[in-house]
Parts: structure tokens; C-alpha cells; sequence
């Protein structure tokens, strides 16, 4: 039961819901201590109110409570960029691709919403944490191609000649929008943020087959409505440049009209103030930790811990809140 009176902008932890996609591995459960029941884990929605899988709300006076409820009963926590909607407009996941994703395409808006019973399209960012010194990514076409010759590659199993592969190494930062032909490639360790989404239309998937026995669904017609078929140029890394001030250093990461990524570095181990963190009345920020731990005080005296993997909500307008300890963030706000 969720008491719609009581308005405690305080920050809370996010408990996950897991996927079993056949293309994960462990590190989710081995390095960021998930204690997830799944073999593979691939996925964890670290911040969702989507119905496909929702976060829950792990600490604090809504314990227990999905966050997707506790949002509709204080849309207040959202703040005004996104209040009147009484829904979280993004979507964040760690994703540990143990092989590879199969090619697929997100539509945008419009699609969705005329095709997808009112749903939202899928504009999402990938930061990798990891990878592997061969690991690859899947982004756009080599060369541009038609759609016959793009079905004709998916059924003689040609497909990949025509698909432009880029080397992957960590810290980098790519943007996937609407109708970019895509995929996650083996050894790569991703934080993803996106629309709150889970529109996706499959190209191809190597044929592989899943825990049932049956190859996955193919999507072909939907996905050439949406794809880009002109040949792309590679993506590249953007200059980014850290800020300092005592105990934590930001560089902006991302910005599109659905959120924006910031990367938070913070070190209070040499220095005996705490770094002060606030939101406005605009817009929530949830803080995505990638790597260290530390603490969070707040209130009178109250005090959150967190650690690697952890996932912390932050309403807007909420209380004074402070960081202590060694850690990397990733800021996400609307």
C-alpha cells in the first residue's frame, strides 16, 4: 500500500529485474553481486517502471514498492520536465554480452505509436564499461543497399557483409537513434540508457537457437519499414572534457530530447567534505554506480550505502544529500 500523503524527497536504492537472454554471461551476479537466479544473465533493468520488467524500490519508507507505483501516487518525484506524463520517460540497463546480440532496429515514435498501440520509440545511448580486446560493435550499413538486397542477405545467411562493424574499448560512448541497424557484439559490457521502450524488431539472429528449442522471431518487415538502409559513416568518440571541484570531477556524456548522461568520478578519501549533490524541481537524476562504493547521508543523520552495480533514485526537488567515498557514476536527469 503506498501512502500518497507522505513526501519524503529522500533517495532511494533500486532493486532490478533480470533477463535470461541466451546471449549473456555472468558478470552481472559474479561482478556486480546481483544475486539474480538466472544462467545466463544478460540483462538488468536497473531503473524501470516498464511492465516488462520493473524496478523495485530497496530502501527507505517505500521498500518493497514498485517504483513504477510509487511514481504514479507522487509524480512530484519526477519533477515538471515530466510530471505530467506520471511516468518515468527512460529506461536504464546493465547489459553483459557474453556473445553476440542479433541485428535488430528500434522505431521511432511516430512508428511506435501508430504501429505499437500508442508505444514509445527507442532513442538509447551505450557507455562501455568493459571489453574485450576484439570486441565489436554492429552500427549502421557499410554501404547503402535496398531492401530486396537486404532480405536476400538475411536468407543465404550474407547478411553481414553489408553491415559496418566498429572496434569497441572502454569508456566509449555511442548513440543509437531510430532506425540504425545495430547490435552488442561478444565481450562487452554495456550501461545503457533509453526511452522507456522495449520495441524491438529483429533483422537476423544467426540462426541460433533458444532454451525452447526454436529459433527466436525475426521481425523483417517492421524492421525494413524503420531501418536506415544508406550507408553510415563510422561513429567517433567526442572530445570530452572532466571538471573538477573538490572530491569529484564530471564530463557530459549525452544529450537528446528524452535525457541526458553525465559521467560522475568521486574520490572524499583525501579531503574531509563531502561532495554535495542536489536536484531541482525539474527533473530527477539516478545515479548508475559502475565501479567503487561509499555512502550517501542525508535527513537527520540518515545514511544510504551503496556499491558497485547499485542503482540510486533521486526525486526531484529532494532533500540536501552529500557523497562520500571512491566511486564512478553515471548522472542521468530529463
Amino acid at each position: 500500500m503506498i501512502n500518497k500523503n507522505l513526501h519524503l524527497n529522500n533517495p532511494f536504492l533500486l532493486k532490478p529485474a533480470g533477463k535470461d537472454y541466451l546471449w549473456g554471461g555472468r558478470r552481472l551476479n559474479d561482478d556486480f553481486s546481483k544475486g539474480i537466479d538466472m544462467t545466463p544473465l544478460a540483462e538488468t533493468w536497473e531503473c524501470s517502471t516498464h511492465p516488462d520488467g520493473l524496478s523495485i524500490i530497496n530502501s527507505g519508507v517505500h521498500k518493497g514498492a514498485f517504483l513504477s507505483d510509487v511514481l504514479q501516487a507522487h509524480p512530484e518525484y519526477l519533477g515538471l520536465h515530466s510530471m505530467s506524463q506520471k511516468e518515468l520517460p527512460i529506461l536504464i540497463k546493465f547489459i553483459d554480452a557474453k556473445d553476440d546480440l542479433s541485428v535488430q532496429v528500434h522505431p521511432d515514435d511516430a512508428y511506435a505509436m501508430a504501429h505499437e498501440k500508442g508505444a514509445n520509440g527507442k532513442t538509447e545511448m551505450w557507455y562501455v564499461m568493459d571489453a574485450s580486446k576484439d570486441a565489436k560493435l554492429i552500427y549502421g550499413l557499410s554501404h547503402t543497399a535496398d531492401k530486396e538486397t537486404i532480405k536476400k542477405g538475411i536468407e543465404e545467411g550474407t547478411l553481414e557483409k553489408y553491415l559496418q562493424k566498429v572496434p569497441v574499448k572502454k569508456n566509449d560512448v555511442f548513440s543509437i537513434e531510430p532506425g540504425t541497424i545495430h547490435a552488442i557484439g561478444a565481450g562487452a559490457l554495456i550501461a545503457e540508457v533509453q526511452e522507456n521502450s522495449n520495441i524491438t524488431y529483429r533483422l537476423y539472429d544467426y540462426d541460433r537457437i533458444d532454451k525452447t528449442g526454436h529459433k527466436r522471431a525475426l521481425h523483417i518487415e517492421k524492421a525494413l519499414d524503420v531501418a536506415n538502409l544508406n550507408g553510415i559513416e563510422a561513429p567517433r568518440q567526442n572530445l570530452r572534457v572532466l571538471k573538477y571541484q573538490p572530491g569529484c570531477a564530471v564530463e557530459f556524456l549525452y544529450r537528446c530530447k528524452y535525457f541526458q548522461v553525465e559521467r560522475m568520478l568521486v574520490n572524499t578519501e583525501r579531503i574531509r567534505e563531502m561532495v554535495p549533490f542536489a536536484t531541482t524541481e525539474l527533473s530527477f537524476e539516478v545515479l548508475l554506480c559502475m565501479d567503487g562504493c561509499g555512502s550517501i547521508s542525508f535527513g537527520k543523520n540518515e545514511m544510504l550505502h551503496f556499491f558497485r552495480g547499485d542503482c540510486i533514485f533521486v526525486p526531484a526537488s529532494s532533500v540536501s544529500i552529500k557523497i562520500h567515498g571512491s566511486a564512478q557514476f553515471l548522472k542521468v536527469g530529463c
